[in-house]
Order: structure tokens, then sequence, then C-alpha cells
């Protein structure tokens, strides 16, 4: 990453499969009232840093969650709602057969797969889905062609693989970093911080 560009990295507002504790990936499902709050929150912090914030690159994730997202940010800064770019590379980790799955039914739904994710959540892939090196390995390709500042709306694995990446963090514990959808991450060559 550059050492002149600020990445504002906004997470989606929270869906209902947020709340259930469902493993939701790329399953495009849409946010709810609260998520919508959040994106509005967020859209009001990044208010308080125009006219800068406004000259930045914007782009988000393909699903939905991260368009609407992207759009209530924008409206609340004064643009024009669709007004921004959208890529692949930006979406979520896909959990494969994980997806729409339960947190609390894993144990059931797939004992060896919970096991082998538990001795190294990095790498583990599920059948058809990514690992978080995966995930990593295109958010990184992303990031090497960001030349500006951006506002990006995307998802929870994205911002820990590139917290990961960037600030030299274990793999390990990559998959455990907090992604909260009412806060906006501040990313620096130099650090981060949260808004």
């Amino acid at each position: 990453m550059r050492d002149d560009v600020t990445i504002y990295l906004i997470r989606h507002g929270e869906t209902d499969w947020n709340a259930q504790s469902r493993y939701q990936g790329q399953a495009d499902i849409p946010m709810n009232a609260v998520g919508r709050s959040q994106a509005q929150r967020n859209g009001e912090a990044l208010r308080a840093l125009s006219p800068k914030v406004a000259d930045a690159h914007f782009v988000a994730s393909p699903l939905g969650r991260a368009r609407e997202t992207m759009e209530i940010v924008r409206a609340s800064l004064g643009l024009v709602p669709g007004a921004y770019e959208l890529d692949d590379r930006l979406k979520e980790l896909h959990y494969g057969h994980w997806q729409g799955v339960f947190a609390s039914d894993l144990a059931s739904f797939d004992a060896r797969g919970a096991d082998e994710r538990s001795r190294d959540t990095f790498r583990w892939r599920p059948r058809g889905g990514e690992s978080y090196a995966d995930l990593m390995e295109r958010a990184v390709d992303w990031l090497g062609g960001v030349t500006r500042d951006a506002v990006v709306a995307a998802h929870g694995g994205i911002s820990r693989v590139l917290r990961g990446h960037l600030y030299g963090i274990e793999p390990s514990l990559i998959p455990e970093l907090e992604v909260p959808q009412d806060r906006i991450l501040v990313l620096r060559r130099a650090g981060m911080e949260w808004l």
C-alpha cells in the first residue's frame, strides 16, 4: 500500500443472517433495518471528513448488502448514491457448503470440517468455498491497484485479511479480528484507527 493513500473501509450493515449467527459468505442476503441505521451512522461519520473524502475513489463489493451500504453512505455525503465502482475481489469469503448453516449446528452438520477448521482456521477451505488464505490473495491483488484514497464498502473477511497483510498479523489470529458493522476502519500504511 502506498504511503500517501488512506482507505476508509466500511463493513456492510447487519443482515438477518448476521443476527442469527449463520454463515453468510457470498450468499446475497440483504441488510435489515439495524444494518441500514449502521450504514447511515457510518455515512454521517464520513461526512465529518468532507470535503476531502468526497474526492476519494468509491468502490464496493457487488453483493447487495455492500452496495446498499455504499449507496446510503454516498447519500449521507450528498453524492449521487449509485455513482461508484464494483469489484468482485471485494466479495466476502465464500463459505461453500457451510453457507446458510447456523454456527450452533456445525458440530452436527460437518463435525470433521469444524474440527479441521479449528486446527487451522486461516488455511481451512470448506467444500466449494475459500480459505482465508485464498481471500487474502484476492484482497491483496485489489490493494495493489489502489493509487488514491478510497471509500470501500465490503465485508468482515476483507477487513480481516487486509489488516493481516498490512500489519503483519499472525495468520492464526486474522479470522478472529473484530469486524464491527457500526464503525469505519481507516487503513494507512503507518497504522489503522476506527471512526
